[in-house]
């Protein structure tokens, strides 16, 4: 759902341009118009600056020799490795928070800790349709003019408990939100259950239980910078018997533009 960025270098800066004002203005034939009247667009700019992440795996040649897959286990130990990659990068760009005691997250802010600007505290509820409007009112007018670039983004649960609400409507639509898999939206805006959004105790600060995040944005809005190809390696320690398998990259996130993000908190999933 996000913006890839390949890196030239380890930081790289990334433009922001937009018009801010009015560009019309009332003209007259064959005139200029005053200085006063002209636009220029507003430009800032995101840094990147990736940081290096690093797994290793090692096989020994027992373990190789004695599965039924025999050397074809190193194929497929290669290829898991590159789903939790994957697994392991969503993670770390949802949940990374400097702070964390966790040396992997703790490498940079992720999308909920980076979102700070529009904040809607659900006070516990849980997920119904009156948290995606609130969200939807808290985001500035200008940034959703096109809302078929948005998208709501919570957690599995939280997701789950939206379609639960929705099933309670009488007749087919209640019933087909029940029983089908198909995607639930609000006012035609995607809601997608995201499995790494996180659901713990902390996040919830009224009542007892269980507690999530939710996000309102244009996924595109995730600028996930890559410096260099994933780089996947391996070696041999002869004398151990012991194959070695490495993974490297290195990566940064950041939000092209914050202030266009919604965050509510306190969401009661549990």
């Amino acid at each position: 759902l996000c913006t890839v960025t390949p890196m030239r270098g380890p930081v790289q800066e990334v433009d922001k341009i937009r018009f801010n004002d009015r560009v019309l203005r009332a003209g007259q034939e064959a005139s200029a118009l005053a200085a006063a009247d002209r636009t220029k667009p507003n430009t800032s700019k995101v840094e990147l600056n990736a940081k290096l992440v690093k797994g290793e795996v090692r096989l020994t040649n027992e373990l190789l020799e004695d599965s039924i897959e025999r050397e074809e286990l190193r194929n497929t130990i290669m290829q898991l490795m590159g789903e939790a990659v994957s697994r392991d990068v969503e993670d770390l760009v949802i949940n990374g928070d400097t702070t964390s005691p966790d040396s992997f997250l703790a490498l940079f802010n992720g999308v909920l800790k980076q979102s700070t600007s529009h904040v809607v505290d659900v006070l516990g509820g849980t997920t119904t349709k009156r948290v995606w409007r609130d969200m939807f009112k808290a985001m500035p007018v200008e940034y959703r003019r096109d809302t078929s670039m948005l998208r709501f983004l919570t957690s599995s649960n939280s997701e789950v408990d939206y379609r639960d609400a929705l099933s309670d409507r009488i007749g087919s639509l209640g019933d087909a939100n029940l029983e089908m898999m198909k995607e639930v939206n609000y006012t035609g805006i995607p809601v997608s259950g995201i499995p790494l959004f996180p659901e713990t105790a902390a996040l919830l600060t009224s009542g007892t239980g269980t507690g999530t995040n939710a996000l309102f944005l244009d996924p595109k809005n995730i600028n996930v910078g890559i410096w260099r190809q994933i780089r996947l390696e391996t070696d041999k320690i002869i004398s151990e018997g012991v194959v070695i398998v490495v993974v490297t990259m290195r990566l940064d996130m950041k939000y092209t533009e914050e202030s266009a993000v919604v965050k509510a908190t306190n969401i009661k999933v549990g």
